[in-house]
């Protein structure tokens, strides 16, 4: 199975925090693939630069630590933003609909674990 990580639980693998399961890590770590969005690296960025994140990595330090971890970037592709279009108003999050959108059009199972995810038709792990 392919997977997509939501950013918290990239952030909960980075740094081994225990709200992430020994059976998620698992999974991430012998998963034949797994992918992170470029939205999440983002979101990281400027929650960081506004003070509503307080964490030692810099986005080419977790960058570097996925790609050690054969965790890939996911970029941003047109058809994921013409797929948003089409999801439901569940929550506003600009991340999460993106996030949302690349794990329905790239057909992967998305870690997360917001409850709001369960609304949107997608294969969810958690």
């Amino acid at each position: 199975m392919k997977y997509l990580l939501d950013t918290h639980a990239l952030l909960w693998f980075l740094y081994d925090d225990p709200q992430l399961s020994d059976e998620t890590k698992n999974v991430i770590c012998n998963a034949e693939e797994v992918y992170v969005s470029i939205a999440s690296l983002w979101e990281i960025a400027i929650k960081k630069s506004i003070g509503k994140l307080e964490i030692d990595y810099s986005i080419m330090e977790i960058a570097n630590v996925c790609e050690s971890n054969k965790i890939k970037i996911m970029p941003i592709k047109p058809m994921h933003l013409d797929w948003i279009a089409r999801l439901p108003m569940i929550h506003n999050d600009p991340f999460d609909r993106l996030i949302i959108s690349q794990a329905k059009v790239e057909n992967l199972v998305l870690i997360s674990r917001d409850s709001k995810f369960s609304g949107y038709n997608i294969d969810l792990l958690w």
